[in-house]
């Protein structure tokens, strides 16, 4: 392993685009190499980021011999594919978001990383921030007492095109894969898996989830208020309520830069955690910590725990009636 480890992004999109920006900030990440469906994208996406390496077909990147760790930033309804050939390959993997379009793809995927031993961990990028590693200390130790309610959003208005992605069900679209998997996997953070789910949507024009509202109830009685939305703005806050005390991320809550930690008789605390960078850096860091110390997964962003946001997120859709073509 080289002082520098040397990433692929397979994908030449918005989410490639900023993981791109993200690892400029790190002294100890290159940017090797761009895969795309074409050999045109490949090479604009090259130019923009000064990319040594510009291949024309995903199988051209994951062969590559100069890249040591790929990141997946395709559409959720192509990560299984995209993530199974890379692993085939022997590349430890990124995968952004949600990691697959269900459950049973997320164990095809994780069986198969664990049969071949290569690492591979969820982009779930808001888990990797400063201030994340501090919320779960300060949680750890009871400042708030024991935390016993989660209420957390992430909305926001989107123009309606049918045939695009995040309208399209061949595409996995919706609200709760976008951006409904940052509160669930907030809930699953502090609580762990839920023991009962109730939710209810709005499924819009073209059978996809323009709004939703998810109450998840835990093991000790817990509870976590979460909505989502497409085609609505929410306020894009997480507050998380202890017996003696509360703690309120600011928002953007999901780029998590600054909390204020509220209690009873106590001036209220605000803390702050300045990004680096855009805030991607944070789990490309996590990524190439692991890697360097030989795990094949990331003690943040556990595999098992993936897996189990992801059945939380199908029981969800079961309510709904919502079931994607590939399904």
């Amino acid at each position: 392993m080289s002082d520098t480890i040397r990433w692929g992004i397979l994908g030449t999109g918005k989410i490639a685009r900023k993981f791109a920006d993200g690892l400029k900030v790190l002294q100890d990440a290159k940017l090797m190499s761009i895969g795309s469906r074409t050999g045109s994208a490949a090479e604009r996406f090259g130019a923009e980021f000064c990319v040594p390496h510009c291949h024309a077909s995903y199988e051209a990147l994951v062969a590559d011999p100069e890249v040591e760790m790929i990141y997946v930033a395709t559409p959720h309804s192509c990560h299984k594919e995209n993530t199974l050939l890379a692993l085939a390959a022997g590349k430890p993997v990124l995968c952004e978001k949600p990691f697959t379009i269900n459950a049973r793809e997320a164990e095809q995927v994780i069986a198969f990383a664990r049969e071949k031993k290569v690492f591979l961990m969820e982009a779930m990028w808001t888990r990797c921030f400063p201030l994340m590693a501090k919320l779960r200390a300060l949680l750890a130790a009871k400042v708030i007492g024991e935390t016993r309610m989660l209420t957390a959003d992430f909305g926001f208005w989107a123009e309606y095109h049918e045939e695009e992605r995040l309208f399209n069900r061949e595409f996995g679209g919706g609200a709760l894969l976008d951006v409904g998997v940052y509160p669930i996997s907030l809930a699953s953070m502090i609580f762990g898996s839920p023991t009962r789910i109730v939710s209810l949507a709005h499924l819009g024009r073209t059978g996809v989830d323009e709004e939703g509202a998810i109450l998840l109830s835990h093991a000790q009685g817990q509870m976590a208020v979460l909505s989502t939305a497409i085609r609505l703005e929410t306020p894009h806050e997480a507050i998380i309520l202890g017996t003696k005390g509360r703690i309120k991320i600011h928002s953007p809550w999901w780029r998590p830069t600054v909390m204020t930690l509220s209690r009873e008789g106590v001036a209220d605390e605000v803390m702050e955690f300045p990004p680096a960078g855009n805030g991607y850096e944070y789990e490309a860091a996590e990524a190439m910590n692991c890697l360097r110390a030989g795990k094949l997964e990331s003690d943040v962003m556990p595999l098992n725990e993936t897996l189990a946001v992801m059945k939380t997120m199908d029981a969800v859709r079961a309510q709904w009636g919502l079931k994607y073509p590939m399904e």
